[in-house]
């Protein structure tokens, strides 16, 4: 007999997954969040220690389990002199905090960088992938090889369901995106290619060199120290530097992706990208001279991430559409971020994004300390989930966006819960993002370490 959790999980494949009311869903869930929860409480010392204090022993209701998710920042609270000292013991000692693996010992000792650390970990199992950090320090997210075989199926479902297109290995590939080379952005991008590629026709990828976890973090720390005021001239003029000539690579590359489209045009394409790549890409093809009607009419258009902070004129989405032909059914959108495993797939119809039957939604108030009650409508507030697929690490986190949760049916169709398509970050609405719960949660974690 399957548990609760098997019955979730085992959607992954199923047509219908996205069909299943939150009425239908709501025992199974919590019965399987408790069951996750009794696995993994003595094997992940954070956990552990949020549970002792908030006296929980069963996951009994979801207000149980607010007081065990974790605010997204805890995987951002090493001591930035880990990385600085390259302390690389004490960084590992971190991250088996939050891992739900012991994190096997390895030789430090000749260590060259971050890159070389997170490699020798991916050696011994462990996947360790970084979120972009545009805003502050980079988040590590500890990761199993289930959790890898997870991305590389659910990818290719939620793209296949979200926009219609067949895994039927017959389009050019094109990626204009500078995306980081950490493992789970490399297995999407290679399960994609698996399941929708032309293997007669190579991938168009940018002409750049990969964006890895120690040049993410080697920039983030010299902005903070250019914020603080503590840069060194030289460090002053290296970063000037830097950033001068991966700006011009990046410009050179958008060309080259320019001339790709253009070379391919009869081609059934898969364009892929975050939306200010692909609007600039779009740009430069209009100012080339060519149109919507010098493409096919069924490309099919992947967009990762949001905005960004780009400023883009309002109409962007439209003219990167029309460029490229690509009818408005073929326009893949996903809501999901780097701390969960799974994604929330935008329908065709109703313009929401679809939340999956393994992971569960919970919209706390702003601060991030209570939940929300509700069972039927829509709810605004902090987004939380529980993914119930995530083997590496605990999977309930609150994070950084505002959500319009709504539970009743769709226009699509879709009886589950869905999100509606206006989701916000806090820290963009009020020039801060204050979770409750986050310092406290911090601290445990650097007096675990």
């Amino acid at each position: 007999m399957r548990t609760a959790l098997e019955r979730l999980t085992r959607l992954v494949d199923a047509p219908d997954r996205f069909e299943y009311s939150h009425a239908e869903l709501r025992e199974t869930q919590l019965a399987a969040m408790n069951e996750r929860f009794q696995e993994r409480r003595r094997r992940i010392k954070l956990l552990d220690r949020r549970a002792t204090d908030a006296g929980v022993t069963e996951i009994d209701s979801r207000e149980d389990m607010v007081a065990l998710l974790f605010p997204h920042t805890v995987y951002k609270s090493y001591p930035e002199s880990f990385l600085i000292d390259e302390k690389w013991d004490r960084l590992g000692k971190w991250l088996g905090t939050i891992s739900s693996h012991p994190i096997t010992s390895i030789d430090t000792a000749e260590v060259a960088d971050i890159d070389d650390w997170i490699d020798r970990l991916q050696g011994a199992g462990h996947y360790v992938s970084c979120s972009s950090g545009t805003t502050g320090k980079s988040a590590m997210l500890p990761a199993s090889q289930r959790d890898m075989d997870w991305s590389r199926r659910d990818t290719v479902n939620v793209f296949a369901w979200g926009s219609g297109v067949k895994p039927a290995q017959d389009r050019r590939m094109i990626g204009i995106a500078p995306t980081a080379a950490v493992p789970k952005n490399l297995v999407i991008g290679a399960a994609q290619q698996a399941a929708f590629g032309d293997p007669g026709k190579e991938r168009f990828r940018l002409p750049i060199p990969p964006i890895t976890v120690g040049s993410l973090t080697t920039m983030i720390l010299l902005r903070k120290k250019i914020a603080e005021g503590t840069a060194r001239p030289d460090e002053l003029a290296d970063f000037e530097k830097t950033s001068a000539a991966r700006q011009e690579s990046l410009d050179r590359a958008l060309v080259a992706a320019a001339e790709a489209l253009v070379e391919h045009r009869a081609d059934k394409l898969f364009i892929s990208g975050m939306w200010n790549a692909l609007h600039q890409t779009a740009v430069l093809v209009r100012d080339m001279g060519y149109s919507p009607n010098d493409f096919h009419p069924d490309n099919c258009l992947y967009v990762g991430g949001g905005l960004k902070r780009a400023q883009l004129p309002a109409d962007y989405q439209e003219f990167v559409h029309q460029t490229f032909n690509v009818p408005p059914e073929r326009d893949f959108q996903n809501y999901s971020m780097q701390e969960l495993n799974s994604g929330m797939p935008k329908c065709r119809k109703g313009d929401r994004y679809h939340v999956p039957p393994w992971l569960v939604p919970l919209v706390l108030d702003e601060q991030g300390d209570a939940l929300l009650r509700h069972d039927h409508g829509e709810v605004e507030g902090r987004a939380a989930f529980f993914d119930l697929s995530l083997d590496g690490r605990w999977g309930g986190v609150i994070t950084g966006d505002r959500i319009a949760l709504d539970f009743d049916p769709c226009a699509c169709g879709a009886a589950g819960p869905s999100v509606r398509n206006d989701i916000a970050r806090y820290a963009d609405l009020n020039n801060d993002d204050k979770i409750g719960c986050a310092g406290t949660v911090d601290a445990y974690v650097r007096g675990l370490s």
